[in-house]
């Protein structure tokens, strides 16, 4: 049931839509900083190690490409469903609020897709039930991002994204060091993480209660506007394309090797891989420390200097000599060295150039939502696509040296396209 109006605390914050909601309490910050750390250990967790242990236990031979069928057929299919499931949730009327509904739903579908997904062995079921699955999980994230502008004032809304980047950051490495640990046993793996989010959602919705929806007036729904936000002329805002265009190619040469950092440690550095499921984890928990350390210091820094490509410029210099560096090292320390560098190298990059985004947005930032969601889709859509171009870079054009230089090029490439920005020094 829905809090009363009337109840303690209930003080109302109009949020972007023009409807209510219930300010944030003191349970709701360490709630997203929970609810974020699962469901991205969730993602990190089955994807970089419990679905390559699956494409392995099916067929060893053909596991690269069957896992880049599996992510980027279910990437493609999810990659707009959070943008949807976020604006039909803005519209959405229930006793529970506009958002819970979704994040119940979104939960409770993918914890059942990933019990299924345990006992399946043939890769077309894979590929439906894991996009199922991807699908559900997009669907909890886009009105759990929505959590923030809905119940904090902009005030306090800086402490709830950092409590956010903390709950993600950590979620994403630890997941992997729990995957690792459970990889033995893939169905128990996505038990797992499926109940666990599953848990944790329902708890964040009971701890956290929206106000009831049924009596709010929304505008009505238009698909061709929606679908019409999704443009920005290149031509009129040049900018903004660039921006948009360095951010693609840094997402894809930083996931070209990260997605497959599994079957790089068994296939190019040769270690079984009951041992390469353990070393994962020790390789993105050398990744977080730098990550976190960097990311930290950067963006306060290039704030005091007023300076934002100069540090994407030293991020990408930094991030490409750690994939070069297996080249040289094509060991365990070598590996250690790269995610070590990398990670530095990715927290300064994200501090400042998420800080550059937001001095390129059209119109001086008075349409900033829609805008910074254009620009997620250059994180999204390398992603989506980078297990395909991986698995046809290491089948047919020199395995894994060729991967980790394609991923340099991609990252030198993403610096080329800042330098035409004119708008940011």
């Amino acid at each position: 049931m829905a809090p009363s109006h009337s109840a303690p605390r209930a003080v109302a914050a109009l949020d972007q839509s023009g409807s209510l909601s219930p300010v944030a309490g003191r349970r709701l910050l360490p709630s997203l900083t929970v609810a974020w750390f699962v469901l991205f250990a969730a993602y990190l967790g089955l994807t970089s190690v419990l679905l390559p242990n699956h494409m392995a236990n099916i067929d060893e031979e053909h596991k690269v490409a069957n896992f880049a069928i599996v992510t980027t057929v279910a990437s493609i299919i999810a990659m707009f469903s959070q943008p949807i499931v976020g604006a039909l949730s803005d519209r959405t009327r229930s006793r529970l609020g506009r958002r819970a509904p979704w994040m119940l739903a979104g939960a409770l579908i993918g914890a059942l897709s990933l019990i299924v997904l345990g006992s399946l062995h043939d890769i077309f079921l894979i590929t439906i039930v894991w996009a199922v699955m991807l699908v559900s999980l997009n669907a909890l994230q886009g009105p759990l991002s929505a959590i923030t502008p809905d119940r904090f004032p902009r005030s306090r809304r800086g402490v709830a994204s950092t409590a956010v980047g903390i709950g993600t950051l950590a979620g994403a490495t630890l997941g992997v060091v729990l995957a690792g640990r459970i990889a033995a046993d893939v169905g128990i793996g996505y038990l797992v993480f499926g109940g666990g989010v599953f848990v944790v959602t329902v708890a964040f919705v009971l701890l956290n209660k929206d106000r009831s929806s049924t009596d709010v007036d929304f505008t009505a729904f238009r698909w061709r506007s929606f679908l019409a936000d999704f443009w920005v002329n290149p031509l009129r805002h040049p900018d903004f394309a660039w921006a948009f265009t360095a951010r693609f190619l840094f997402i894809l040469g930083y996931f070209l090797v990260f997605t497959y950092q599994l079957f790089i440690l068994t296939d190019f550095i040769g270690m079984p891989l009951g041992e390469a499921n353990i070393q994962v984890g020790v390789l993105s928990m050398a990744a977080f420390v730098t990550t976190l350390l960097s990311v930290s210091v950067a963006g306060w820094v290039s704030d005091r200097v007023r300076r934002r490509k100069a540090f994407v410029y030293l991020a990408s210099g930094i991030m490409i000599v750690g994939l070069l560096v297996p080249l040289a090292m094509p060991n365990m320390t070598g590996m250690l060295l790269m995610f070590t560098i990398k990670g530095f190298g990715y927290g300064l990059y994200m501090a400042c150039d998420t800080a550059l985004m937001t001095e390129v947005l059209p119109g001086g930032g008075a349409s900033a939502a829609k805008d910074l969601g254009i620009l997620n889709i250059a994180t999204n859509i390398p992603q989506a696509l980078s297990p395909a171009v991986a698995a046809l870079i290491i089948s047919g054009f020199g395995g894994y040296p060729a991967l980790f230089a394609v991923a340099a090029a991609c990252i030198g490439l993403a610096a080329i396209a800042l330098i035409p920005i004119r708008g940011v020094r």
